[in-house]
């Protein structure tokens, strides 16, 4: 491995190494916070919630099984971003995909756009937590 290729992969496991850190630290039960919020909007509970280590996704649903893992990289993000994120993946266990049945449900919360918005501007021109970005 040559020295460039080695700083690259240090670089890369610290920063992943910190993501989970801030995301086990930041104090958020999120099976806990997606129970309330499918509450909230009438959405189905998940099985489970939990932070998981995705580079190319904000979030990902087995919606067979009831599974959300959500990307760590979105530990530091305000709250209000996160759950619209979990809204979206709350979403997803009723509608696999993103038909407009889909939309209807992920749109029950109010600020999916906006926090599409951010997203977006987060990940240079990515919004859907599903999708590579």
């Amino acid at each position: 491995m040559t020295p460039d290729a080695e700083a690259e992969m240090v670089a890369s496991l610290v920063t992943r190494l910190e993501r989970k850190r801030a995301a086990e630290a930041g104090g958020v039960n999120l099976a806990e916070r997606a129970v309330k919020l499918a509450s909230r909007y009438g959405l189905p509970h998940p099985e489970s919630v939990t932070w998981a280590e995705q580079n190319d996704r904000w979030a990902s649903c087995t919606s067979a099984r009831g599974t959300i893992r959500i990307s760590t990289r979105l530990a530091r993000v305000p709250g209000w971003v996160l759950d619209a994120v979990i809204v979206h993946e709350l979403a997803h266990l009723s509608e696999p995909n993103h038909s407009p049945a889909f939309w209807e449900l992920a749109n029950r919360y109010p600020r999916q756009e906006r926090a599409s918005g951010f997203l977006e501007a987060m990940s240079g021109g990515h919004s859907d937590p599903c999708h590579s970005v």
